[in-house]
């Protein structure tokens, strides 16, 4: 899979997550660690709104770090964040708190997506 091919993968599945719960900016940088793969994307949350673009963001609140399956399986909710952490699947680089409200929004998109089916 390409970079393109994941980031649209990524983006496609948040689009529309509604984040007007989350109060707070946060902004966050994914950096995937892969030969075929490898590249950078964010995700911002602003004005209770839910951003997905293929860049690196420089005024970030953290910066992810892992391969591809792993923020695939933490974008599907199979692979709880926190966990993946702490078993050093996924590095955090900047604000831990504010890292921390990842976890957040990917539960509020499988919620949603509970509420779908």
């Amino acid at each position: 899979m390409t970079f393109a091919e994941f980031f649209y993968e990524i983006k496609n599945r948040f689009m529309g997550t509604d984040v007007s719960e989350i109060n707070e900016h946060l902004a966050y940088q994914f950096s995937i660690e892969d030969e075929e793969a490898g590249g950078a994307f964010y995700v911002e949350v602003k004005d209770g709104q839910l951003f997905v673009e293929p860049y690196e963001f420089y005024d970030r609140d953290a910066n992810f770090i892992a391969n591809p399956d792993t923020f695939m399986k933490i974008a599907e909710g199979k692979l709880d964040p926190v966990l993946a952490f702490t078993t050093q699947k996924l590095k955090v680089e900047g604000n831990i708190e504010k890292a921390l409200k990842l976890k957040e929004v990917i539960e509020l998109k499988v919620k949603q997506d509970k509420k779908k089916k």
